[in-house]
Parts: C-alpha cells; structure tokens; sequence
C-alpha cells in the first residue's frame, strides 16, 4: 500500500510540474479527430496539437496519427484559452533535426541527399525535413557554371554548417569528392611496391631535384643525386619538365614517394658493367692459358 501512495504522490507532483514555452516533452495521444490530437502530457491539463502543427506537407492527414502513438512536442503556451497546453509535434521535430544534422557536420558523416530545386549562386535540398544550400562552389571539385543539370539528382554531401538561429544549412559535395580522390591516392600509393619500375613525366623541377607524376595525381620526388649517374649542378642539365622518364621506386613513406632516375636506367655504366665477379671473369686475353698446375705457379720464380 505504502508503494501505491508512493507512486500516487508522483503522479500528483509530476501533474503539477511547471511547463514553459519550448520545452521539449512526451506525450500519448488520448483522442484525434480531423482539426486536432489530443495528448497525455503527465500534466494537469490535457494536451492539444492542431492539425497545422504535425506537419508542413500539404498531404499530411490526421488519419495517420493513431490513439497510443507516442511523440516528441513542443510547449507552444500552458494556456491554449480552452484550458489545454498547446503543443506541436513539428517544431519538436525540427528541434530533433537541428541536433541530428549537427552530430551529422561534428562525425563529418556523409549523407546522401536529392537536388530539390536551384536558386541564385547554388542548389537547395533537404536533410531531416530541414532546408539546407549547397553553394554551387561545392557542388563539384572544379568550377560549375550551370547549376540546372543537378535538379533532381541525387548526390552525396558533408553538412558543413548548423545555424539553427539563422535557419542556415550549408552542405557540400566537394568535400566527399576531396574525401574519395584522398582515400583513392591512399589505396594507389599502398600498392606502389619498393622497387617497382615505372614511367612518367617531370612535372617540375627544383633545384634540389625533379617531381615526376606517376599519374592518378600521384607524383614523387627524384633527388637530384638520383637523376644522373654523373654529378650535376642542377636537374634542369638534364630533365626538362613535359618528359618523359622511367624511374625506380626508392620508397613510400609517410604519403611520399622517394624515386631514382639513374637506378631505373639500364643504359647506365653503373648497371651495365654488372657484378664484380662477372667483369673479373670476362677481363682474361685469350692468348693465355689459364691454368692452375704447380709449374705454373711455381714458374719464374728464382731460388
């Protein structure tokens, strides 16, 4: 007995709770007709949401909300005039999707989103029944003069503002695309092997060596000791950029790639002389007789 006057009392000081403009609390819808719900709120006054503060789409009906459902409202006033608290779902809802496209912009999730329509200097679309602007500066890496193409796509974005005071929504599309080219020169770069023999072109040159790109905008670094076999003052001697060159891969490290030229050069002195042993052997005249008896050895010495 003592537990039921327990709760009792909780019910009785909970029903009593102050409620204020813009708090955000649960109710049960008790009875619904075609202007109206009506909701439990754990209040002493019962609930009122009109049909206008469920929803903004045209095509919204109340046969859809059912007697039982639970739902997130909005205090709109304590006192509607009638004795009822007025409430409305969609601003609660709207509250929701402001946290919801925040914890969207702070994980840097990527979302997939519809073109909704195109206004001055960019495109509209919607996350979380909220209206968000995609500049057209962000629609695509590169510069986008014509914006009409992307009506009614489907593209995927980063929120990349949330200002729910100013009801600004900023998103991009040029940030996934940064994202996917970085993951895909990671990938490229992870499969490049030490060692490896590639061609490509100088893209610059410095005095302290030549950028060459592998292409799939991967370039490395050949240091200006590694571009000829002789010594040189400086790669412009023998690199021009736009040429052509074949290189070996030194190492990758850290993102970077570390090149040889004069490595990769089989014409080089260094490489075509091959193995010490080798040239030893090929350095005999034919007009000997290459034995090892003991006359041999033993053959002009004085005693």
């Amino acid at each position: 007995m003592s537990e039921t006057m327990a709760d009792f009392e909780k019910e009785i000081e909970a029903s009593f709770r102050p409620l204020n403009e813009g708090d955000i609390i649960d109710g049960v819808v008790t009875a619904v007709n075609d202007d109206a719900a009506y909701f439990d709120i754990n209040y002493h006054a019962q609930g009122i949401v009109k049909k206008a503060d469920f929803s903004d789409d045209p095509d919204f009906s109340m046969q859809s909300v059912k007697v039982g459902d639970t739902m997130k409202v909005v205090v709109l006033s304590a006192d509607d005039g009638e004795g009822n608290v007025a409430l409305s779902v969609k601003k609660a809802a709207r509250a929701a999707a402001w946290e919801t496209v925040q914890k969207y912009m702070d994980e840097e999730t990527v979302i997939p989103v519809k073109i909704g329509g195109i206004v001055n200097k960019g495109v509209i679309t919607y996350v979380e029944g909220l209206r968000g602007f995609i500049p057209a500066s962000h629609l695509a890496i590169g510069f986008v003069e014509d914006t009409n193409p992307y009506l009614g796509k489907e593209v995927e974005a980063k929120v990349i503002t949330v200002d729910p005071a100013k009801n600004r929504l900023v998103l991009s599309v040029k940030e996934v695309l940064f994202q996917k080219r970085r993951e895909e020169k990671e990938a490229k770069l992870n499969a490049i092997e030490k060692g490896a023999i590639m061609k490509g072109k100088v893209e610059t040159l410095k005095p302290y060596g030549a950028f060459i790109d592998l292409g799939d905008h991967i370039s490395g670094l050949v240091h200006i000791s590694q571009i000829a076999q002789k010594r040189i003052e400086s790669p412009a001697e023998v690199l021009k950029e736009g040429q052509e060159v074949k290189v070996k891969v030194l190492k990758v490290e850290d993102g970077k790639i570390s090149l040889s030229i004069k490595q990769a050069d089989d014409s080089a002195p260094a490489q075509s002389r091959g193995p010490r042993r080798e040239r030893e052997a090929t350095s005999y005249k034919d007009g000997g007789n290459a034995t090892t008896g003991l006359g041999e050895l033993l053959k002009g010495i004085k005693l």
